[in-house]
């Protein structure tokens, strides 16, 4: 324990140096607002299996809908919502996505049958305003500062998942699978004041291209055989830890652990494949083994699911502790990845579709993990999960990760195509820059650099004289 906050508190210090005041409330507050939202999503995880049990119309098949239910309309509206921010505002869009998460809390708290539950959970899932807390996270940094900004907001995620599997079975215990959803309500609430009064505003916009998804390069996102195979990967990955919770709440209080004592087994659990991981990511990063690191996660979740299929509490202990141990390095390697690997001036697009490929896993896996259980029983379940770890380790195995690069959006002055094409040959001529993408309509240019070899103040010399 010791150790892990000592962690805790490097990478904190880490994130935080040279963040300016506006940079450090932008990204405490959306921190918050994000890591509220998922809270409230993740709550249900581990007791809806055991506390909906007297809803009417509960089945095996209606656990997975009503849990993977939200991932559907997060996926439809995840990029329309990100391009909506853009034309009325991100603040609008926040607080009108948070309403709507709202009123599905308050629809699945009073719901008497599991139908009207899924009915909240869709309504949950609506409120998609990822991209637009992210989009914003973007205007309010600099460039170079940036990726601090995202990784704080990523890594409340992880803690909020973490908190959840404690949180959720307490509040079941006391207050009922209502109880949840009212507390997933005044989540939503605190968050919406968190937007309106904390959440700084701005009236400039981050470059486009790097944060939202753009209409014209989404076919080309869905056609890049490298984006393609890391969206597949984390549509799997959610999809499997979905499917395993249709199960795992049931498992656990087979094993005469009561259901308000699940968060002891889940939060020494969870302790553990962080302080596992951890290793991992530095390895893999230092000794640059980012392959065989992604690969041995991905063989550490089939494990999981095959140990999952042995009986005995200890085997079910085990494979919970190597299943978190992959997921979470897969769950921050993942992102890191697409965004290296997506083209200059297309991050954005590809981040977008990565997020709704993330969140439709989750309604798949609640679909069909409601579906096998219901039908074949659990041993079916985890194993037709092994296989598709398996599957996914074997398309994995074609990945290739290409060396780190640094992302530059310089403003450019260049007003025909003829002018744009020069330009940007001539950039591509300069030492160092592996990609340029140059983009009339924002009159913006976006380089992928090898930080050793470019010079910023020969590309802005270029950029100039162009402009002349």
């Amino acid at each position: 324990m010791c150790y892990t906050c000592a962690l805790i508190s490097a990478v904190n210090s880490y994130l935080m140096h040279q963040l300016n005041s506006i940079e450090k409330r932008a990204a405490i507050a959306l921190a918050l607002v994000f890591s509220s939202r998922m809270l409230g999503l993740f709550m249900l995880l581990p007791v809806f299996a055991l506390y909906g049990s007297d809803l009417a119309g509960f089945s095996p098949m209606w656990i997975g809908l009503a849990i993977g239910a939200y991932g559907l309309t997060q996926a439809i509206l995840q990029i329309p919502l990100g391009w909506l921010s853009d034309r009325i505002g991100r603040h609008k869009v926040m607080l009108g996505g948070l309403a709507v998460f709202a009123l599905g809390s308050v629809v699945a708290a009073l719901a008497d049958s599991v139908y009207m539950v899924t009915l909240g959970r869709v309504l949950q899932g609506a409120g998609a305003v990822a991209g637009a807390i992210l989009a914003l996270a973007a205007d309010l940094t600099r460039e170079e500062q940036r990726p601090k900004v995202m990784a704080i907001i990523g890594a409340s995620i992880g803690l909020s998942f973490a908190v959840a599997m404690v949180l959720g079975p307490l509040l079941a215990k006391f207050a009922g699978l209502s109880g949840v959803f009212w507390a997933t309500a005044v989540l939503a609430c605190s968050a919406m004041l968190i937007v309106a009064f904390i959440v700084p505003r701005t009236v400039s916009k981050a470059p486009m291209a790097d944060t939202l998804a753009l209409p014209q390069s989404l076919g080309a996102m869905l056609k890049h055989r490298q984006l393609l195979q890391l969206d597949i990967g984390v549509m799997l990955l959610h999809l499997m830890l979905t499917a395993m919770f249709v199960a795992l709440p049931t498992l656990l209080q087979g094993y005469g652990l009561a259901p308000l004592k699940h968060w002891q087994f889940y939060l020494p659990v969870l302790l553990g494949s962080f302080v596992l991981m951890i290793p991992m990511m530095i390895v893999a990063m230092r000794k640059a083994q980012e392959k065989g690191f992604f690969m041995l996660a991905v063989a550490l979740l089939i494990s999981a699911m095959l140990l999952l299929m042995l009986p005995g509490f200890v085997a079910l202990s085990c494979a919970l502790l190597l299943f978190f141990i992959g997921f979470n390095f897969l769950e921050a390697s993942l992102p890191a990845l697409v965004s290296r690997i997506a083209p200059a001036g297309q991050r954005g697009s590809a981040m977008g579709i990565y997020s709704s490929s993330q969140f439709f896993g989750a309604f798949l896996g609640g679909v069909v993990g409601g579906a096998i259980v219901q039908h074949f029983g659990y041993q079916a379940l985890f194993a037709v999960l092994a296989v598709i770890g398996l599957i996914w380790l074997l398309v994995a195995n074609t990945l290739t990760i290409p060396p780190r690069a640094q992302r530059l959006s310089l403003a450019v002055s260049v007003h025909t195509e003829l002018q744009a094409n020069q330009l940007a040959k001539q950039l591509t001529a300069l030492a160092g820059v592996q990609e340029v993408t140059l983009l009339l309509a924002e009159q913006r240019c976006y380089l992928k650099v090898s930080s050793a070899h470019f010079d910023t103040a020969q590309a802005q010399a270029v950029i100039a004289a162009a402009g002349a």
